[in-house]
């Protein structure tokens, strides 16, 4: 699958960007100085949507990204997690709060699934505690 490749290779640039040969600004960052850098692109991404410009959309998506990719990276390197730790707990989270895609709620109406939304979010703080 062609998008896998491009996104094994991303994790691969920032790996190089910061490994030995890399980019001293990117090794240099943390997830602390990192974020006004999300916040930012966040802003931008909101912008390009209320004007509705598709193009500068992809752009500002990318960025984001840009952002989770690099803050996974740095997660990485301090054995904390990665990328793929990400990607498994959001596809978890995304199953379990969709019952009614994924199990067998019954759950129809946008009112119906909100309430179950936030039922099983408050279950989920509950089970965290």
């Amino acid at each position: 699958m062609k998008n896998s490749k491009d996104f094994i290779k991303l994790t691969e640039i920032f790996k190089k960007l910061r490994g030995p040969d890399g980019c001293a600004w990117d090794k240099k960052q943390t997830n602390s100085s990192l974020m006004k850098y999300l916040f930012e692109e966040s802003k931008e991404l909101k912008e390009a949507v209320k004007k509705g410009d598709i193009e500068n959309i992809k752009e500002e998506l990318g960025d984001v990204l840009l952002q989770v990719v690099f803050h996974a990276q740095i997660a990485k390197e301090n054995g904390w997690f990665d990328i793929q730790d990400v990607i498994r707990y959001l596809n978890s989270k995304l199953i379990r709060r969709h019952p009614h895609v994924f199990g067998k709620s019954k759950a129809k109406t946008e009112k119906e699934i909100i309430k179950q939304w936030s039922l099983i979010k408050k279950k989920e703080k509950k089970l965290k505690k």
